[in-house]
């Protein structure tokens, strides 16, 4: 790890994921940043595969130790998914052991109020994480918090400065952002609760949200008042592959 913070610094934070994982002794490490006014996590960085479906799980389910951490600005740590309440996450954990992952940790990027984005990373069944990965991990958030704020805010004083990446070439989900917007006014509700529909639709059908999203964009889907949405695509994939979730029975989160 101290080889991983050294070139950290000397080269800022660049798609060093994996180093990053085998230096954890972990099983998956993802990087995700908060962008826009709505702080919406787009991936930046995930090794390997897994990691860049159970990013997506937790995204289109709204749940997780991601969106968990987002919410409160401190770790949650969990490396046995097994010992998590049913009701804690009661989508994320069936879908999350489908695709093998065992054990989740995520820590926050950001200094006091201002919060960057969240280092997430998948735990080992066979190598439980022990104090000293522990401590290596919050050493890592803290460096890449430090190279992406870049040591100033913003011009207005609100935001991070991230003059050591563009974040507009590393998001990952435009589709979702701009199919928000389509239902929002097709609906006439909110940006929140037109994300909470597109959701649902997702995880009714079985599908990753940024599939659906991209039906809303190219107006294969549309969604009406009555919460039903005509669409031409009747494709009801399982997300065992993909990051997504179970059917429930409804069609409804929850």
């Amino acid at each position: 790890m101290s080889e991983v913070l050294r070139r950290l610094r000397l080269d800022g934070p660049g798609d060093s994921s994996s180093a990053w994982a085998k230096a954890l002794g972990a099983e998956g490490v993802a990087l995700t940043l908060l962008v826009g006014a709505e702080r919406t996590p787009e991936p930046l960085w995930c090794h390997p595969g897994v990691s860049a479906r159970f990013e997506e799980l937790q995204f289109t389910l709204g749940e997780g130790p991601g969106p968990e951490t987002v919410r409160t600005g401190s770790p949650v740590l969990e490396p046995d998914l097994e010992r998590v309440r049913p009701e804690r996450w009661p989508a994320l954990l069936p879908a999350a052991a489908k695709l093998g992952v065992h054990g989740v940790c995520c820590f926050p990027l950001g200094v006091g109020a201002i919060r960057v984005g969240v280092l997430t990373v998948l735990c080992a069944r066979e190598q439980r994480m022990g104090a000293q990965q522990y401590a290596d991990a919050g050493a890592l958030a803290a460096a890449l918090t430090g190279a992406l704020l870049g040591g100033e805010l913003g011009r207005d004083g609100k935001g991070p400065g991230l003059g050591v990446l563009d974040p507009p070439s590393g998001l990952h989900r435009p589709a979702v952002h701009q199919a928000t917007g389509m239902i929002s006014v097709q609906l006439g509700v909110s940006m929140q609760e037109a994300l909470l529909r597109l959701r649902a639709h997702a995880y009714a059908g079985g599908r990753p949200l940024g599939e659906v999203a991209q039906d809303v964009v190219a107006r294969r889907l549309r969604f009406r008042d009555d919460l039903d949405s005509d669409s031409t695509d009747d494709s009801t994939d399982d997300f065992d592959d993909d990051g997504s979730g179970p059917h429930s029975p409804d069609g409804r989160k929850g």
